[in-house]
């Protein structure tokens, strides 16, 4: 069960979803995904056999109060319609082995509740603690609730899969869950979109010289990756290299005009800064290709980081630059990845001019590249497979 935030896989949450999901379905044919829907609304879950329940509409209500409330409202509602559909295809004798649960709100019903009434042991795989997510509810009354929540999901989950180690750590350290029922499943990345390619024909395709440098950062979206810090370092380091280009991939018009204006700002004209906008995928990797060097200047959280662009720029086999987030390093080790300070522009420029100076730049890139192989898609629905497994036995 899913409530990815695009069906038509515009962010990396739902890209992420969709791709776990073609492999699990691919490797164990028998696996259904449940996901919400408005009523007509397009979907690429199609593709990857996934079964589209009827969103209920209770989010809409925020044009009335704005709180965050009622997407949990909403979200309890699907946890419900899911348990009934359960209960449905149980009295037609299809029975589920295991529920795996994506969303927080879900998950909390199906780990208390429907999972325990319908004898379906729940495995929930969290990105954060809901008391920590920066889209949480707001109201002060609310705090306490989302706190007990947290520990109720993770207490009541026969199995937990975390992004990171670190935070596996965390729920460890803070009594939440048994470390012997967190495992550990990465982010991954499409081994069929995401492979090495030829710098030089890149930047031909693109109409840039052999000799330029060229920094790229892509992402479906520009909103709280921190881009004005990457903007603020350019303008540090051209000086010394009057000939660095910046393309950022990505992003929707609102972010693109601040980010325009920023660049303004700093003295960074179209020379120096290009805005590609939205591309499809097909598009994004030559970007990724042309670049001497791939940056990402910060991560939505820190603990559960494990952003889809690290793991798509390391397939490609090119350098990255870097916040200093322990999570981060689990997947890309310090020595290979170029790591700044996280939050700091002047550490962001001096690490940036080393890395464009670096002779040793491409072995990096090599050993990146081999750090990230074993992340694909396909091992990951393995892993998963793994752990429900284990969970529909029982084990320990």
């Amino acid at each position: 069960m899913a409530c990815p935030t695009s069906l038509t896989l515009g962010s990396a949450n739902a890209v992420q979803t969709w791709s776990t999901l073609r492999e699990l379905v691919r490797l164990a044919p028998a696996t259904l995904a449940l996901v919400p829907r408005w009523l007509g609304e397009p979907s690429r879950f199609t593709e990857v056999g996934a079964r589209h329940l009827l969103r209920p509409a209770v989010g809409k209500l925020s044009r009335l109060y704005r709180t965050t409330l009622w997407s949990y409202a909403e979200r309890s509602l699907f946890a419900g319609m899911t348990a009934a559909y359960a209960l449905f295809d149980a009295l037609r004798g299809r029975y589920f082995d295991v529920a795996y649960v994506r969303d927080t709100v879900a998950a909390f019903w199906w780990a208390t509740v429907w999972g325990k009434a319908l004898g379906i042991p729940v495995v929930y795989e969290a990105h954060d603690l809901e008391a920590r997510n920066p889209s949480r509810a707001r109201e002060a009354w609310v705090q306490p609730w989302l706190g007990a929540l947290d520990r109720r999901v993770l207490q009541d989950s026969v199995r937990v899969v975390s992004l990171t180690g670190d935070f596996r750590r965390l729920l460890v350290e803070d009594g939440l869950k048994d470390p012997g029922a967190v495992a550990v499943i990465p982010d991954a990345f499409d081994a069929a979109a995401f492979r090495p390619g030829d710098r030089a024909a890149a930047r031909a395709a693109l109409g840039l010289g052999p000799g330029e440098l060229v920094l790229v950062y892509a992402g479906l979206t520009f909103a709280y990756r921190r881009l004005e810090l990457l903007l603020q370092a350019v303008a540090a380091v051209r000086p010394g290299f009057p000939g660095l280009r910046v393309f950022l991939v990505g992003g929707r018009p609102t972010e693109i005009a601040s980010l325009r204006s920023e660049a303004a700002r700093l003295g960074l004209g179209d020379s120096a800064v290009a805005f590609v906008g939205a591309k499809p995928q097909a598009e994004v990797v030559p970007y990724l290709h042309a670049a001497d060097l791939l940056a990402l200047p910060d991560a939505v959280t820190d603990v559960t980081a494990s952003p889809l662009k690290l793991f798509e720029y390391l397939a490609t086999a090119r350098a990255v630059l870097l916040p200093d987030i322990p999570a981060l390093q689990e997947i890309l080790p310090a020595d290979i990845g170029y790591y700044f300070r996280r939050g700091d522009p002047q550490d962001l420029a001096a690490v940036m001019s080393r890395a464009l100076a670096d002779p040793g730049r491409g072995e990096r890139e090599a050993r990146g590249r081999a750090a990230v192989l074993p992340h694909t898609y396909e091992e990951r629905a393995r892993r998963i497979l793994a752990v429900a497994e284990a969970a529909r036995r029982g084990e320990a």
